[in-house]
């Protein structure tokens, strides 16, 4: 074996000992290579409702705020006639657009109706689209 090859193997094996940390007489702590410590586990607490409540709190806010700013009116005169649950029949979410395509499949979301100014207004979530106002409405499915 030439001297290179020596130097080469002789460093190699410093730098995977070197990478191995200090040894438990150097440091003065003995450290078990198989004694794991036991995780802290820590289960944060929500910051909102579940989305299993009967209507997401957040689509109800969305909804009034944009009819308010739709009517220019201050929130407060917006009551909630309801808000509920629904599985839509397809990716329209009850409120399809004439020649317009839509997927074929049940999609879970809201129906928020709102009151203002003597008028009712109906308000459509699901998937991934938030609250909208849904000007000719269609039932949800099973209805």
């Amino acid at each position: 074996m030439s001297r290179y090859a020596v130097a080469v193997a002789a460093a190699t094996v410093m730098l995977v000992l070197g990478g191995c940390g200090e040894s438990s007489e150097t440091s003065g702590t003995s450290a078990s290579p198989t004694a794991a410590e036991p995780e802290e586990t820590v289960t944060p607490e929500p910051s909102q409702p579940p989305a299993s409540e009967p209507t997401r709190r957040g689509v109800v806010a969305d909804a009034v705020a944009d009819l308010a700013r739709r009517l220019g009116v201050d929130e407060a005169e917006i009551s909630v006639v309801s808000a509920e649950e629904v599985t839509w029949r397809d990716g329209s979410m009850g409120c399809p657009r004439p020649g317009m395509l839509y997927p074929q499949m049940l999609t879970d979301g809201s129906r928020v109706v709102l009151e203002a100014q003597g008028q009712r207004y109906e308000y459509h979530a699901g998937g991934r689209r938030s609250a909208f106002l849904c000007e000719n409405p269609e039932p949800p499915a099973g209805r």
